[in-house]
């Protein structure tokens, strides 16, 4: 057979360690694939800087190489542009993808989607989420038979050291997030991994798959960790409960029998009996629920340059074996076409503290505003103070707006000094 010809767009720490496979284990891909992969070029911005791969790889013309002789481009720089435009002159032309940009599929998935329909070649995208995981492939193929429900997990492991930090230390966010930046779990700028953009990207792509609906990152609900408190953590904590940044994607069917789909991201308490409570460090886990398959679980390293170079070698390989089969790969399955469901309509729980005079008729009032706005109350603890008393307030499960519009009403109360905390709780029964 002749050779699989690659180009790759990108070679930071994933791209480095994809050329390195490749080459240590040429002799073992081609017998995988049943023919031989020939790398034939890999564009930077800066050739000088990449001492680790053989020069005659390298070229800062990235339109070049995607428009030279090759059957598969895989993209490992990220960002938006000129990456997309690179990605569609490979398709258009008929020449597979192979990429790991989450931000790109979530705002331009389906435009990418299309002209690889157009053209018959494939798109595959395993490294996107949860870096070495096998998680999107069964999504979108071994769980094709079945039914989605839900899909909650913990998809950045910035956000997840940090809070496993603040859990085992008792140390405050700025404090810990300075030791992730330390020890290189955050990034200099880790905007989008602390407020929730990355984990939003994903959630996206988690949703699209699993409900077969276009979903986009501007789709989802986001909410960062930034507003987290060490007592954030230890309320959770004395209520055998830990906290969590997770990507919920839900299936949602209302009192008319409407479907529609719901996509947030936002920090929360989980009990500490699910299984996503244990995920500790930069590690990433995501939990399914199918009718017919039940619950699942996904566990492993979320990020890194072996584990992604691991999903993305993963994903070339499948692709080349279909252009020895002369097959294709999956196509977007987005028929389904549900409605998104906005935020304020999302079913959820809260978890609220706070900071009330201590004198009598104070939980009469407090629980007045709940039932006015037809929240109901499951959990109530109330401790004294010298001067004023801590309210602790868990609800059942109401409309995100009706907890919202609750919680501004009691914010005004004259015997309710601060609301200290607002955190929802999943994972547990209503």
């Amino acid at each position: 057979m002749k050779p699989i010809k690659v180009a790759m767009l990108g070679c930071g720490t994933v791209g480095t360690e994809v050329a390195r496979l490749l080459t240590d284990q040429a002799e073992d891909f081609a017998a995988r694939i049943g023919a031989p992969v020939e790398l034939t070029g890999i564009a930077v911005r800066r050739p000088n800087k990449h001492r680790e791969v053989p020069a005659e790889l390298l070229t800062t013309d990235a339109d070049s190489l995607v428009e030279s002789d090759v059957d598969v481009v895989v993209e490992v720089i990220g960002g938006i542009e000129p990456v997309r435009s690179l990605l569609l002159k490979a398709l258009n032309a008929g020449k597979s993808v192979v990429t790991a940009n989450k931000a790109l599929l979530a705002e331009h998935g389906p435009e990418l989607y299309a002209a690889a329909d157009a053209s018959g070649a494939d798109i595959y995208f395993e490294a996107s989420v949860a870096g070495a995981i096998p998680l999107l492939r069964p999504l979108r193929e071994s769980l094709a038979g079945d039914r989605i429900n839900r899909v909650m997990g913990i998809v950045n492991g910035t956000t997840n050291f940090i809070l496993s930090a603040m859990s085992a230390t008792g140390a405050g966010y700025a404090e810990t997030l300075e030791e992730a930046s330390r020890l290189g779990y955050a990034e200099a700028d880790p905007t989008a991994d602390v407020d929730g953009f990355d984990a939003a990207s994903k959630a996206a792509i988690l949703a699209s798959l699993a409900f077969h609906t276009r979903v986009t990152a501007g789709d989802v609900h986001r909410e960062g960790i930034s507003a987290v408190t060490s007592a954030d953590i230890a309320a959770a904590r004395g209520l055998g409960r830990t906290v969590k940044l997770l990507a919920i994607c839900e299936r949602v069917t209302d009192a008319e029998g409407v479907e529609s789909v719901a996509v947030r991201v936002h920090p929360a308490m989980i009990p500490n009996s699910h299984p996503l409570a244990s995920v500790g460090g930069a590690f990433n886990a995501v939990f399914v629920e199918a009718d017919a398959a039940g619950q699942l679980m996904f566990y492993g390293q979320g990020a890194g340059g072996a584990p992604t170079a691991s999903a993305v070698l993963g994903d070339l390989v499948a692709v080349a074996r279909n252009i020895v089969a002369g097959g294709r790969g999956p196509r977007e399955s987005a028929y389904a076409e549900l409605p998104v469901r906005p935020m304020g309509q999302a079913s959820t729980r809260y978890h609220i503290s706070l900071d009330v005079a201590d004198r009598p008729g104070v939980l009469s009032q407090v629980a007045a505003v709940f039932a006015e706005h037809d929240v109901s109350i499951a959990v109530v603890r109330q401790e004294g103070r010298p001067v004023d008393a801590s309210l602790v307030v868990v609800t059942h499960a109401a409309s995100d707006a009706a907890l919202r519009g609750t919680v501004d009403k009691i914010a005004g109360l004259p015997v309710v000094r601060e609301v200290v905390s607002v955190m929802r709780v999943e994972g547990e029964e209503s």
